[in-house]
């Protein structure tokens, strides 16, 4: 028989600690904020949805971004046992230099267009983090303005090029001369992808007012008065503006990219090269047989090619052909650290973040981009410490198995 009794004031009064309140709204919602889809949320709650759009959306039917995606959650980790992994050292060597993290920032363009802070949040927060940042040729923020925010960190620079070659020629130039150690030559926009988000929303740069972006901002002012009394909203490489998307990138993109255009670029560029774009097997040992330092499996984000190859479907076997001459990359479909560990299971040597670092810094500025690089190193550590690996060096494809979901057909 249970015996009761009233409780006595001291009995409970160790039960009755409240959490200190934190009258931050911001750092609040944040430190909530325990994924990366956690930051989603509040970042289309907070973003207009032109804007929001434009970053969460992909091209045509955004199949290629929910297969990359669907790539990540098919997979089963195959963990060791009895290892001491009280310490586990997240760092890798990519590119000639250190990341504390295996992973860096992608190149995203009209960047302060989702949050005012833009590629300054970025750069500073993976400066910060001991992670590298990348600058897109479509970025808001210029190469040297970023080299002033994140001297002492490493800053890539992304590379299309177009139809004035003279352009690219200088942002090459301009990116060595700043100290920029790696550039990004990216070979899948050889015109733009169908952004249908883009269309439906009358999406341009500027932003144009609609009846219902006026509507759409009523619920968010801060938004609104960030964009109107910060800087003008224009590219830091391109001096043309005014259109959508996909009529600015065909103005400014030359589909007669070539093999000769990469090694104009290489002769001008001191650092090392990596090809940016790559989607199958024979392109990447061409590029080894022609000595880049990297390449980077992508399809942009399922921005560009709808259906393209997934990029962690690809990357065993790419791996396997040319993981002996070069460093292999990957970026595409990445919203939790364990994804992260396995691209570097399967052969990875780095990752980039694009949509992810965006939702942080949509949801917060630089503290949302600071939670974002917070959560992924958790989930890396603890995703490597659960599989009982002490350093990346150690990962292996018996960790990873990777499921099927689509499966081609016999011809």
């Amino acid at each position: 028989m249970v015996q009761r009794q009233l409780p006595k004031p001291r009995d409970i009064a160790p039960l009755m600690k409240f959490k200190k309140f934190d009258f931050n709204a911001s750092r609040r919602r944040l430190s909530a904020a325990l994924t990366i889809e956690d930051l989603h949320k509040i970042a289309k709650r907070r973003t207009p949805k032109a804007a929001f759009d434009y970053t969460d959306g992909a091209a045509e039917g955004e199949f290629s971004l929910t297969r990359a995606r669907e790539a990540f959650q098919d997979i089963e980790f195959n963990p060791s046992i009895l290892r001491d992994v009280s310490e586990v050292d997240t760092s890798c060597e990519i590119f000639g230099g250190r990341s504390a993290l295996p992973f860096g920032i992608a190149p995203t363009g009209f960047t302060r267009l989702m949050q005012t802070e833009g590629e300054i949040a970025g750069a500073t927060a993976a400066g910060a983090a001991g992670i590298p940042f990348t600058l897109s040729t479509l970025g808001t923020t210029s190469i040297e303005a970023v080299k002033e925010a994140n001297p002492h960190g490493r800053n890539w620079f992304q590379l299309y090029v177009m139809k004035d070659r003279e352009i690219s020629y200088d942002l090459t130039e301009r990116a060595g001369k700043a100290g920029f150690d790696t550039l990004f030559f990216t070979v899948d926009t050889p015109v733009a992808g169908a952004r249908l988000r883009d269309k439906r929303n009358g999406f341009s740069i500027p932003p144009q007012l609609s009846l219902g972006t006026v509507v759409n901002a009523i619920p968010r002012p801060w938004w609104w008065y960030d964009f109107l009394t910060t800087p003008p909203l224009e590219f830091a490489s391109l001096t043309s503006t005014g259109g959508t998307v996909g009529e600015m990138l065909d103005k400014a993109m030359d589909p007669s990219i070539s093999f000769e255009d990469l090694k104009i670029i290489r002769e001008l560029f001191p650092g090392k090269l990596v090809v940016k774009g790559v989607q199958n097997v024979e392109d990447a040992k061409k590029l080894a047989s022609l000595g880049v330092d990297g390449i980077v499996l992508s399809n942009h984000g399922g921005r560009q090619l709808d259906r393209a190859p997934v990029p962690f479907h690809l990357l065993p076997e790419v791996v396997r052909e040319v993981g002996d001459d070069l460093e292999v990359t990957i970026d595409t479909g990445i919203m939790n650290g364990a994804d992260i560990v396995a691209s570097m299971a399967l052969g990875a040597k780095f990752t980039l973040i694009g949509r992810a670092y965006l939702y942080g810094l949509m949801a917060g500025g630089r503290a949302g981009v600071d939670r974002t690089i917070e959560i992924l190193a958790d989930q890396v550590e603890r995703t490597m410490k659960l599989l009982e690996v002490p350093n990346l060096a150690e990962l292996e494809p018996k960790h990873v198995t990777q499921l099927e979901r689509l499966v081609p057909r016999a011809r």
